[in-house]
This record gives C-alpha cells, structure tokens and sequence, in this order.
C-alpha cells in the first residue's frame, strides 16, 4: 500500500553513521534497499551489516552479536524517527482500500513491519480507518513466508483461510497465502527482492489496488 523504500534507506543510512568503520563511511542507495527489504527488520539490518562488511576480517560471535545489538537500536531509533517522512501511498490504493469497504469486506493489515512501526504509518498516511486489525512481524512466533501470521490473522477475525483473499505485493506473501490456504492477488509493483512480481505464483495480478474490485 505504501512505498517506504525512502523511510528504510534514511534510516538505514543513519545508522549506518552510528556504526564503527568500516560501516560508518558508507552508505546504501535506493535499489541496494529493494533488494533487501521484505523479510523483516532483522533480517535487512543484518543483510546490510553482511553486505557492507565482506572485505572485514571475520569477528567472533560475541562481536558480531554487539555490532548487530548496536545496529538494532540504532536503526529502531531512527526509523520511529522518519517514519512515514519519506514513503508514498501507491496510486490506487486509497480508493481501492475504499471500494472494498463499500462491498462489506472485513479487512486486516499483515505486515512484517513491527506493529508499532505499521500502525504509525498507517495513521500518518491516513489508511488506518479501514482496518479491524493491524498485525506486524513482530505479533507472531514467525513471519511471512511462514503461513503462521496469516492463519493466525484469519482466526482473529474468524474467517476460514480458504475464504479469505490475500492481497500482496511480494513471494513472500504469495507463499504464506499458498501455505496457508489462502487465494492470493498481487500487485505488479511489489518489491520482491529485485525480482519480478510477475514471475510469481499467484491466482491474480493487478497494476493497482482500484482494480481489484472489478474481479470480485
């Protein structure tokens, strides 16, 4: 719904600036952060700390869990900071996000975003009145790919996950739907790790989310 590319790499810039050399000097452009992001927050500050770190003599274990704590906090710090500051809502979503309501369609947000982070977000971009509730990566054991937060999600509501539509934006969400039961739709400017979203499997494809309602 949201294009928060912007909001991880500022962030993720500034934290980089709060690290020892040889991470404190460098910086990750926008394309590197597509790439990455989608998996969670621990899993992009550590891809990141691997990436810019290669050409570094290998740490011990006690060193690289303190270099990873202190890139956590720091990170955490800065993205409640700018969050939302620098992220767009995609075209379509608003009146897509409408349209579904108009049809009485019960409607939850799951994300691998921290759930404070998505509820922030949601608000600022004034999105959070469409749903009943909000998950994020950190409400459940595991996160999408895994099947869990979905399944768990669709208890919450009390819908069937064979009646429930997944509507995504990645193969992470398209395997958890898969996994869970669930149909699944995507949509065509998802990030999915540098990969097209084409190439993945699901039961439907839209451009935008306004035109997904014309398939129901």
């Amino acid at each position: 719904m949201v294009d928060t590319l912007g909001d991880f790499r500022v962030a993720l810039n500034a934290m980089l600036g709060d690290l020892p050399p040889p991470y404190a000097s460098q910086q990750v452009d926008q394309a590197t952060v597509e790439r990455l992001v989608g998996k969670g927050s621990e899993h992009l500050i550590k891809s990141v700390l691997a990436l810019l770190g290669n050409d570094t003599p290998k740490d011990g274990v006690a060193q690289r869990e303190s270099l990873y704590l202190h890139a956590w906090e720091s990170y955490q710090r800065h993205y409640a900071r700018v969050n939302g500051q620098f992220s767009t809502v995609y075209p379509g979503v608003l009146r897509g996000l409408q349209q579904l309501q108009a049809k009485g369609l019960r409607l939850a947000c799951l994300t691998n975003k921290p759930t404070e982070f998505a509820l922030t977000l949601l608000r600022h971009k004034g999105l959070d009145g469409f749903f009943e509730m909000t998950f994020g990566g950190d409400a459940f054991e595991k996160k999408k790919p895994d099947p869990m937060p979905l399944i768990k999600t669709c208890e919450a509501l009390g819908v069937r996950t064979e009646r429930t539509l997944m509507i995504g934006d990645s193969s992470n969400d398209a395997q958890a739907a898969r996994a869970a039961g669930c149909p699944v739709v995507l949509v065509t400017y998802g990030y999915n790790h540098g990969q097209s979203v084409r190439e993945v499997d699901a039961d439907g494809l839209v451009d935008a989310l306004d035109q997904l309602t014309a398939t129901l």
